[in-house]
């Protein structure tokens, strides 16, 4: 059979990605080099989490629209979906965009699009990609359509926002970026923009700085807030109130595959020049700290505490631990051998982390705090639930305010608004 789409990389972007495909009537192959995952989804399973793609994986497996495969193959379209992480020095590892260029390079006929939706630094496209072609002799200019369109979706929304959010195209040419634009108009409703490569990959990449920067304006009050004795929480909201202000909520620090790590292909690039950038990176990779400090001091009167540690994704409802924050907190409190710590995250499967994970009845067992470091949804009513009464001290430290406050004179809950307190 013909296969119109390869996905290369089957992760949080790119088997949603081929699922919407598929669904839309293409012959799509997805290729990973995990081959359990790989097995899966030639199941019609997935090893993922996301709202509604289970029952669409199923369907597209089932009536051959979609199979998975540790290579690639032939096509007429290629997306490269794969991770982008950083270095330990924070400068961007694009060694899975390099590769999968150079796996998809010996199949590439001419006429063929290519499309790098992996998020990468400025001139990638062209320092890197570009040239990866131009080895295996094509002209890009002629030959190929070449261009970075990077996803903009969020976790819990991916298969809604792939068809509804406006897409950015940036061709190698305004030739590549028309084709490439109508390739995505197969199945996206949202506008769909033409640019340049470089714009697009600046694009990308400022959307996540701007919400990092102003996250960590928030995350700064929260300190000033310590300082001051005031309600951080309180002046969020009393501010907001104004009709151009929006400060955004403050937490234990920024993770996940974007906010976390685009910021630094711009600063890898252009460090003189992004001075603000920089410093909220500072700020928010500082919160995880600041949050262990408070931790020590809610239970520095107690001989071998037991810290009951809930949610370690990056965010609520998800099960995507990449940089997420709240590892790093784990991380501080498993390292201080007087502190007994039991996690538990009711969207982590076990077999997909090192970390040992508990029930939540067994996590809150004789523990003499519960902190919070992630907004899951089953949270919300933790305050009243029965696992509550084995608790040794009922004391909460909620830095997602999650929780919902009760009136109950054993429970003592921290969370921004009263941070101050804690000594």
């Amino acid at each position: 059979m013909k296969t119109d789409l390869c996905v290369v990389g089957m992760g949080y972007i790119g088997l949603p990605t081929s699922a919407i495909f598929a669904k839309n009537g293409l012959n799509v192959v997805g290729v990973d080099i995990n081959e359990k995952a790989v097995n899966l989804i030639n199941e019609g399973k997935i090893h993922i989490e996301e709202p509604g793609l289970p029952d669409l994986v199923k369907k597209v497996v089932e009536n051959g629209k979609l199979r998975a495969s540790l290579k690639p193959v032939p096509a007429d379209a290629y997306i490269i979906a794969v991770p982008t992480p950083i270095h330990e020095d924070y400068s961007a590892d694009i060694n899975y965009v390099i590769s999968a260029c150079k796996n998809i390079a010996p199949l590439v006929k001419k006429g063929d699009v290519i499309i790098v939706e992996s998020t990468i630094p400025p001139r990638t496209m062209n320092d890197i990609v570009q040239p990866i072609f131009e080895e295996f002799g094509f002209n890009v200019e002629e030959d190929l359509y070449i261009a970075h369109c990077p996803e903009r979706v969020l976790p819990g929304r991916i298969l809604i926002e792939l068809i509804e959010n406006t897409r950015i195209v940036g061709g190698l040419n305004a030739l590549a970026a028309k084709k490439a634009a109508e390739f995505y108009k197969q199945v996206v409703n949202g506008e769909v923009i033409e640019t340049d490569a470089l714009t697009a990959e600046m694009a990308k990449l400022m959307e996540n700085t701007f919400r990092d920067v102003n996250i960590a304006l928030a995350n700064e009050l929260v300190k000033i807030s310590d300082k001051l004795g005031v309600n951080a929480y309180d002046v969020i909201q009393f501010a907001n109130k104004h009709p151009r202000v929006n400060i955004h909520m403050p937490g234990p620090g920024v993770g996940g595959h974007c906010l976390a790590v685009d910021p630094y292909f711009i600063v890898e690039k252009t460090p003189e020049e992004s001075q603000l950038i920089q410093t909220a990176r500072n700020i928010n990779n500082s919160m995880p700290g600041f949050v262990v400090e408070k931790i020590k001091g809610l239970v520095k009167n107690t001989d071998n505490p037991k810290i009951a540690v809930l949610g370690i994704t990056y965010k609520g409802n998800v099960d995507d631990i990449r940089e997420s924050p709240a590892i790093e907190v784990l991380h501080h409190l498993l390292a201080n051998k007087s502190f007994n710590i039991a996690v538990h995250d009711p969207h982590v499967l076990q077999e997909n982390t090192s970390i040992q994970l508990h029930s939540l009845e067994d996590a809150l067992k004789d523990a003499d705090l519960a902190v919070v470091l992630t907004d899951h949804g089953e949270f919300k009513n933790l305050l009243t639930q029965d696992e509550l009464a084995n608790m040794r001290s009922k004391i909460f430290f909620d830095t997602k305010k999650v929780l919902i406050p009760v009136e109950d004179a054993e429970v003592k809950l921290y969370n921004f608004n009263n941070v101050f307190e804690i000594n």
